[in-house]
């Protein structure tokens, strides 16, 4: 007595649709914007003189205060801080990544 194995498809009748606007192209993907890199390194190049206005101690320390405001206290004693890092403040004061010192991440 054999019995005769049966596969769940041989219960169900295989149906294979048809898709849709025939057969598709494959599409090779266009290559990335070059003014994308190029903004993303001036964004590296601004973050990084940023960076270097933070670790300057001769302006004062930057924990506990904006960049705009420790310029601005940098100037009022005299300590002639670079305008161009006021220009780029100013020009980029949304962006907390511009607005916040190095150090802000970090508890006082």
């Amino acid at each position: 007595m054999t019995t005769k194995h049966r596969l769940i498809t041989d219960s169900f009748k295989v149906v294979k649709k048809a898709r849709r606007g025939g057969k598709r192209e494959k599409r090779s993907t266009p290559p990335p914007p070059q003014k994308e890199a190029e903004t993303d390194t001036v964004r590296q190049e601004e973050l990084q003189k940023l960076r270097q206005f933070d670790l300057d101690w001769r302006f004062g320390p930057c924990t506990g205060i904006s960049r705009l405001q420790r310029w601005e206290r940098a100037q009022l004693h005299g300590l002639n801080p670079p305008e161009e890092i006021r220009e780029l403040l100013l020009k980029t004061h949304i962006d907390p990544e511009y607005k916040l010192s190095l150090w802000s991440e970090y508890p006082l």
